[in-house]
Parts: C-alpha cells; sequence; structure tokens
C-alpha cells in the first residue's frame, strides 16, 4: 500500500518539477545589435565629464547640451541644434559608421565642438549612449558623454 502511494507522489513531484522549472517567461528574441541600438529613436545629452570630474555645466558646451542626435540608418544621422546654437553649428546631416569590432563609432563631422570624429563606446543600452574620446586640453584628458532616449 504504501508503495502505492509513494510513487504516484513521486512521479507527482516530478512533474511539478519538470514544469516549473521551464522559462515561461523568458523571452526568445534575439538581443538587438548596436545599429539597432542605435538607430532606435532621438538622443539627448545627459552629461559629461573629463578627467573624472563632472563639466556638464561648463560653458563650453552650453550650445552643445540642448542638441539632439538621430542616427536615421545604417550610415546617415542629423543633429538638431536646441535654442543656443554652436558656433560653428554643428546641426546638419552627418554619416557615421562602426570601427574596430563596433568598440569605435566614427562621425563625418564632429560631434561635439573641438572634438574628433572617432569616439570609443564605453557603453550602448537601450535608453543609454556613453562615448568617450581623448582630447588635449592639455594635459591629454579622457572626456566622457552620456545620452539618454
Amino acid at each position: 500500500m504504501k508503495k502505492f502511494i509513494l510513487t504516484p507522489i513521486f512521479s507527482l513531484t516530478m512533474v511539478l518539477f519538470v514544469l516549473t522549472s521551464c522559462d515561461k517567461d523568458g523571452d526568445n528574441t534575439p538581443a538587438k545589435t548596436k545599429t539597432e541600438l542605435m538607430t532606435n529613436g532621438t538622443w539627448k545629452f545627459q552629461s559629461a565629464t573629463a578627467a573624472g570630474f563632472d563639466i556638464s555645466s561648463a560653458p563650453q558646451l552650453a550650445c552643445f547640451i540642448d542638441n539632439t542626435i538621430t542616427f536615421s540608418s545604417v550610415t546617415a544621422g542629423n543633429i538638431s541644434e536646441g535654442a543656443v546654437i554652436c558656433a560653428p553649428s554643428t546641426a546638419g546631416n552627418f554619416t557615421w559608421g562602426f570601427a574596430n569590432g563596433e568598440t569605435e563609432i566614427q562621425f563625418s563631422a564632429p560631434l561635439i565642438p573641438g572634438s574628433s570624429s572617432t569616439f570609443t563606446i564605453v557603453s550602448l543600452t537601450e535608453t543609454n549612449l556613453v562615448l568617450s574620446q581623448s582630447v588635449n586640453l592639455p594635459p591629454p584628458t579622457v572626456v566622457t558623454v552620456t545620452f539618454k532616449h
């Protein structure tokens, strides 16, 4: 009698274990590519640092922090000036592309006044884009800029 009761209980326990261990909420959607993340909306300035110090409110960035950047395709994009216009203006269309195994991004025009056209991608997610670049201020300093959707 005991054997008859234990076998169904053991079987039922195993079935419940297998059913609950299945990932019902799992997302089988493949991860987005870096291109998909870049082109998924308009990017706005969030913050900037130089040598680890916050420079977000530096007067030299006043014309840049209200700009928006849109990567509209694999190779095309646009910078829209905000209320404060840079001189010279950085507004307009640009081309872009990944370099060095998608660890860098190259622009056809400077993204920020005084910068070069190549940035290292520090991180790229659905909501944040963090780029860095070595700038000769002197001394040479790493500037990191964070954008958000």
